[in-house]
């Protein structure tokens, strides 16, 4: 899957052609997030898009995070 896990959250970091593409697919990650309920933390940069997923209710990780990670992953191989 690529995410790591540290300080309490997964992270992963995707990389894209251009900022066009980067921000396609965190629109497309967004309209996912809504639907499950579940929002991740996310820096934008030009062609890069940075996650950093974490249940705040919990205090760390747990199988949403992974679930939405899992998710995300699939978005990004269309």
């Amino acid at each position: 899957m690529g995410w790591e896990e540290r300080d309490g959250a997964l992270w992963k970091s995707f990389r894209f052609a251009d900022f066009s593409e980067a921000f396609g697919f965190l629109t497309r990650v967004a309209l996912h997030a809504e639907k499950v309920d579940h929002h991740p933390e996310f820096t934008s940069v030009w062609n890069r898009v940075d996650f950093r997923l974490t249940s705040h209710d919990a205090d760390g990780v747990t199988d949403r995070d992974h679930r939405l990670a899992a998710a995300i992953d699939a978005i990004a191989d269309q």
